[in-house]
């Protein structure tokens, strides 16, 4: 129980309180200390197990900012943390790594480990790391990366005014509401011509990140909103750190490692239980005949398409409303949000 408590997050000293409440007492927090740390032979097994549900067409990765004690400072660390979709289509954790910087070295490590474990993968998703996209490269070869929607919609409104963010924000958001892959290249291209006019520096960002921003249209559109963003990585993040802000500084890695393998290890097996997040048959599609997206040979966007600002957008609306709330404002406030929106998708049967 005492462990069990540690790891919803309770501090040691509620946790003291609780075993005196059950009639133990004089129970320190050195104890607690000792009694958790038997979680880690658990822990072990659990990074360490084969991947043996795969192949995972879809991962997700992300790092995680924390502090420890080492070498009498208290430095930050980053938890590296993987989630993939399996051959069942149940989400599973992939694997745990804590590195002392969040740069390319870090990351391959990372990265071999887990295919040293039997990892395969067609699509990463992630926002932008230092050195992760080279690492995908060199570890998974023919797999793509798709670049977090909701991280880069932040990233490209900060090259504009605040005045006008409302009006950015609107047009990134309608070539993600596109029917089809040539839909979505033909509305970036009516999008990248609508800045230029107004902000040629974003155009400019926008034009060099497309690549990845759009590389989930080369997947069934059943699945896209479950692959064009880390937004269901940041669900996770949050009870991550909702058990990690209790600790706050942990005394070395050891201990983080054994917190977080935990919580991590706790989802896991949740997700097991709940539905499937993708159906298998959708799963085997995607492996047996992944769809070619058309890069070069693009038809324009149909004039009654859904969403299209072919005309509309030449002229920069006001973002003034006499009454009620602005509607363009959402993709502004989801985007400055640290929870992201409901872009995780919904579990099926």
């Amino acid at each position: 129980m005492v462990a069990t408590a540690y790891l919803l997050g309770v501090s040691t000293h509620r946790v003291e309180k609780l075993a005196e409440s059950l009639g133990v007492t004089q129970l320190s927090k050195s104890q607690v200390s000792v009694m958790a740390k038997h979680l880690d032979e658990q822990v072990a097994a659990f990074r360490n197990r084969p991947l043996d549900t795969g192949p995972y067409a879809f991962v997700w990765v992300d790092a995680l900012t924390q502090k420890v004690r080492e070498g009498g400072r208290i430095i930050n660390v980053h938890a590296l943390i993987a989630v993939g979709v399996n051959a069942d289509g149940h989400r599973e954790i992939l694997g745990l790594d804590v590195a002392t910087t969040e740069d390319g070295a870090g990351w391959l490590a990372f990265l071999r480990s887990l295919i040293a474990r039997s990892l395969s993968g067609q699509l990463v998703i992630s926002d932008v790391h230092m050195g992760l996209v080279n690492a995908i490269g060199a570890t998974l070869p023919g797999a793509s990366w798709q670049r977090c929607r909701t991280h880069y919609a932040r990233a490209l409104l900060s090259q504009v005014p605040k005045s006008a963010q409302p009006w950015v924000a609107t047009l990134l958001r309608t070539v993600f509401e596109q029917p089809d892959a040539d839909a979505v290249q033909a509305q970036m291209r009516h999008v990248l011509d609508a800045l230029e006019a107004k902000f040629p520096k974003a155009a400019s960002h926008l034009d060099a990140a497309q690549g990845d921003v759009l590389a989930f249209t080369a997947f069934p559109r059943e699945i896209w909103r479950q692959i064009w963003s880390n937004n269901p990585q940041e669900r996770l993040n949050r009870e991550i750190r909702r058990r990690t802000d209790v600790v706050g500084i942990f005394p070395d890695r050891t201990a983080l490692i054994r917190l977080v393998g935990a919580v991590l290890a706790e989802q896991n097996d949740e997700w097991t239980e709940a539905r499937r997040y993708m159906g298998r048959e959708l799963l085997a599609k995607v492996r047996l005949h992944p769809i070619e997206s058309e890069t070069d040979e693009r038809q324009p966007c149909p004039p009654n398409s859904p969403h299209s600002l072919k005309e509309e957008i030449t002229e920069w609306p006001s973002i003034h409303h006499s009454c009620g709330r602005d509607p363009r404002m959402d993709m502004v406030r989801e985007c400055k949000s640290n929870g992201g929106s409901d872009d995780h998708g919904r579990d099926v049967k």
